[in-house]
């Protein structure tokens, strides 16, 4: 079962649950997670966290991911992901959705949605995906403070301080942001849109802190595996809009069939049976839970 049960909520808060994962030896594979359904499916695969990424609930509501959605769309995201798979959920904060009291206000709100960890990116609005061009950053000073209100507003929730510096300030001022976020109160940093491996290596060597790796597809960054970011020095790597692209794929594709078949007979091999759905859903298990509704069983 999930969230109904309160014997099966963990009771550690997720920013501690969180942090225990970084103590083990190898690094933390975190796949994005756009729905409740993904988290399911991804804590079946044998993931222990989750990542809701700005593109993947952009994207999911037919939007540029131009930081444009509210903290309460992102909370509408990572409750669900985190009541269904009861893993902890590292949140994309875009850029705090404002300035330090905003941030403050996005800390506490994603603790009460469930979230363990967040990552806060200094550009300034609008935003643009890590991986465009001419992004827009903000001073360094003003994100430290942003980083430290972040810091003083939250419970557990573990914060992840992400520069966009490497594109317009090079390695060097990438890196020296990094460590005045460091100073201001941030658990790590994710040094986002990195060209190649030796950019990965060097940013670890010059920066002593728990790292993150971004492996999106079609970006500027080289497609690595999570052993070879793990031997370049990083803890975490996320995967932020994968599982996203892989559904909009399939969709395309059924409706595509639809519309040229005129149904959906060809089409049912790819799908997910309902039994399937009904055994990812815990379908049963709810019926069980209340005694008054009698055990469905899928024709």
């Amino acid at each position: 079962m999930t969230f109904l049960v309160g014997s099966e909520l963990p009771q550690i808060p997720a920013g501690e649950r969180f942090r225990t994962l970084l103590q083990h030896p190898h690094i933390l594979q975190i796949p994005g997670a756009h729905t409740g359904m993904a988290g399911l499916l991804a804590k079946r695969a044998g993931f222990d966290a989750l990542y809701v990424g700005g593109s993947a609930m952009t994207g999911t509501m037919g939007l540029p991911d131009l930081g444009i959605i509210t903290i309460e769309d992102v909370c509408f995201f990572v409750r669900q992901v985190a009541r269904a798979s009861l893993l902890p959920v590292l949140v994309d904060g875009d850029t705090g959705h404002g300035e330090a009291l905003n941030c403050m206000r996005l800390v506490r709100e994603l603790e009460d949605a469930g979230a363990a960890a967040v990552h806060i990116e200094d550009q300034l609005l609008p935003k643009k995906c890590g991986h465009l061009n001419d992004k827009k950053l903000a001073d360094a000073r003003d994100m430290a403070a942003k980083v430290a209100a972040a810091v003083k507003a939250r419970r557990h929730l573990y914060i992840i301080a992400r520069t966009d510096a490497a594109a317009s300030e090079g390695l060097d001022g990438a890196i020296a942001r990094a460590k005045l976020y460091l100073e201001a109160g941030a658990d790590a940093i994710f040094p986002e849109a990195l060209v190649n491996a030796e950019m990965f290596r060097e940013f670890a060597r010059a920066v002593k802190a728990p790292l993150l790796a971004n492996m999106t597809e079609f970006g500027k960054t080289p497609v690595f595996t999570a052993a070879e970011f793990e031997a370049m020095g990083y803890r975490m790597v996320i995967w932020p809009a994968s599982a996203m692209r892989v559904a909009a794929k399939a969709q395309e594709e059924l409706y595509a069939a639809i519309r040229r078949d005129g149904g959906t007979h060809n089409m049912l091999p790819h799908m997910q049976t309902r039994k399937e759905l009904y055994d990812v859903i815990g379908y049963s298990d709810y019926e069980t839970l209340d005694a008054t509704i009698t055990r469905s069983l899928p024709p």
